[in-house]
């Protein structure tokens, strides 16, 4: 595989053959494009589920909470939620991606993913991001802030079957607003 500059990622933009909308000005690094942090954050309700049982998902385990304008999200030491990417992201049958975090977020302790750091060829909606703290002290996460980096990445060749695809199962296609784990309906597939 071989990763794109920035001059390749503005070519495939230009095409339609990636999507990032809306699109800010000096968001092309040179060999990435930032991504902001929306609105929407799930906060898991553990004082509501007593365990998180991955074959029958509750949905009181998490609540939304909506960043306003210029009123931060304050994510304590220690916690974990679930936030979206602002921009929708499609990835054409020839490339994969991968979401990163920024540098500067890395280093007073901010993850924006603990696993979920691929995006497939074939994605298509707003990337949902595992936030967690792994510092001291709380973080204050604002509205369209800066929350990481997605870069691609050229296959040998196109995916036969895209994410999104029937026969795959594919579960977050489409996704607009951060989306719980969906783990369980993969227990309905018992022999």
């Amino acid at each position: 595989m071989t990763a794109l500059s920035d001059r390749t990622i503005r070519e495939e933009l230009a095409a339609g053959r990636i999507v990032i909308e809306p699109l800010t000005d000096g968001a092309i690094q040179p060999a990435s494009v930032d991504l902001r942090l929306d609105r929407s954050i799930l906060v898991f309700r553990n004082n509501r589920v007593p365990y998180v049982d991955l074959r029958s998902m509750n949905e009181r385990l998490t609540e939304e909470v909506v960043i306003g304008d210029d009123d931060p999200f304050m994510l304590h030491p220690g916690e974990f939620v679930l936030g979206s990417t602002l921009e929708h992201v499609e990835v054409p049958a020839d490339l994969v991606a991968r979401l990163e975090g920024k540098s500067s977020l890395g280093r007073v302790g901010l993850l924006i993913h603990s696993t979920a750091g691929y995006v497939d060829p074939g994605w298509k909606g707003r990337l949902t991001l595992e936030l967690s703290n792994v510092s001291n002290l709380p973080i204050t996460l604002y509205h369209r802030m800066k929350i990481g980096q997605i870069s691609f990445l050229r296959l040998s060749t196109p995916a036969e079957r895209l994410y999104g695809s029937a026969e795959l199962g594919s579960k977050y296609q489409g996704q607009h607003d951060p989306t719980p784990s969906r783990g369980h309906l993969d227990f309905g597939e018992r022999p």
